[in-house]
C-alpha cells in the first residue's frame, strides 16, 4: 500500500511539472526574439511604462530669471565686439576729448562776433596789401622832390610837378594807411585770446610804423613849405626822408610776417 501511494504521488508531481514547462517556455519566447538566419539582429528592450520613468524637473521662477539674465549678458558682450569689427576706427567724441556740455553748446552771439571779426580782418589784409603800392611809389619819388646842391654851389630846385606828385602820393598813402588800421582797431576782440608768433610780431611792429605814419607826413609838410620858399630843406624837416624809410621797412615787414607767401590775387580764395 505504501509503495502504491509513493508511486501515485510521484506520478502526480511529474504530470504537474510537464504541464508547467510549456508555459514557461512560451513566456520566454515572447520576451526573447530568436534571430533568423541571414536577418540583421534587432535589439529589443523591455517595454517601459510611464509609471517606471521619473518626472522631468519643473523650472522655477528663479532659474528662469537666471537663464534670461545670462542670455542678456551674453548678447550685450557680443554687440560691442560686432560694432568694433564693423567700425574699428571710430572717431572720438567731443566728450572724449575733454569738452564739457557747456562748451559744446553753440553761442550765437560769439559766432556773430567771430564772423564780424573775420570779415573786418580780411578787409584789413586786403587794404594793407593795396596800401603798399602808393607807399613804395612815394618812397621812390622822394629824391625827385628834393633840392640838390651843396652850400656855396648852385641849388637845383625840384619842379613843381614833382613836388605835387610826391605830395599827392604821400596823402593817398596816409589816407589808405589809416583806413586799413581802422578795420584792425575796431574789429571785435575775442576775450582770452592773445596774439602769438607771427601775429604778435605783426602787432608789435605797429608801434614803429604807426607813429612813423604820423611823423613822416608832418615832416613832409614842413619840407614842402621850405621847398616852395626856395630854401633847402633844413632843421627837423630834414628827417623826413629817414623817417619815411623806417616806416616803409617796418610796414612791409609786418605784412610779410602774416601774409607770406603773398598771393597777389588776394581777392580770390
Amino acid at each position: 500500500m505504501a509503495l502504491g501511494r509513493r508511486f501515485g504521488l510521484q506520478g502526480t508531481s511529474l504530470c504537474v511539472l510537464l504541464l508547467a514547462v510549456p508555459q514557461s517556455w512560451t513566456a520566454q519566447a515572447q520576451q526573447v526574439a530568436i534571430p533568423l538566419p541571414g536577418a540583421p539582429a534587432i535589439a529589443t528592450a523591455p517595454p517601459a511604462t510611464s509609471d517606471d520613468l521619473p518626472d522631468a524637473p519643473t523650472p522655477t521662477d528663479q532659474a528662469v530669471r537666471k537663464a534670461e539674465a545670462a542670455q542678456t549678458a551674453g548678447t550685450s558682450h557680443q554687440q560691442p565686439s560686432q560694432q568694433d569689427q564693423t567700425n574699428p576706427a571710430a572717431a572720438p567724441s567731443l566728450a572724449d576729448l575733454g569738452f564739457t556740455p557747456q562748451q559744446m553748446q553753440s553761442n550765437a552771439q560769439m559766432q556773430a562776433r567771430l564772423n564780424k571779426r573775420t570779415h573786418m580782418l580780411k578787409i584789413h589784409q586786403t587794404l594793407g596789401l593795396i596800401t603798399t603800392i602808393p607807399m613804395v611809389a612815394t618812397l621812390i619819388t622822394g629824391p625827385q622832390a628834393k633840392a640838390k646842391g651843396r652850400y656855396g654851389q648852385p641849388i637845383t630846385e625840384p619842379t613843381t610837378a614833382n613836388l605835387d606828385f610826391h605830395m599827392a602820393l604821400g596823402s593817398l598813402t596816409t589816407g589808405m594807411y589809416w583806413t586799413t588800421a581802422y578795420y584792425a582797431i575796431f574789429a571785435p576782440k575775442i576775450p582770452g585770446v592773445k596774439p602769438k608768433g607771427a601775429i604778435r610780431l605783426h602787432r608789435d611792429l605797429v608801434w614803429i610804423h604807426g607813429p612813423g605814419m604820423i611823423i613822416t607826413p608832418l615832416l613832409g609838410i614842413a619840407a614842402y613849405k621850405q621847398e616852395n620858399a626856395g630854401e633847402k630843406v633844413h632843421g627837423i624837416a630834414s628827417l623826413h626822408g629817414p623817417a619815411a624809410y623806417v616806416t616803409v621797412i617796418s610796414y612791409c615787414t609786418a605784412i610779410v610776417a602774416v601774409s607770406w607767401p603773398i598771393h597777389w590775387k588776394f581777392w580770390k580764395k
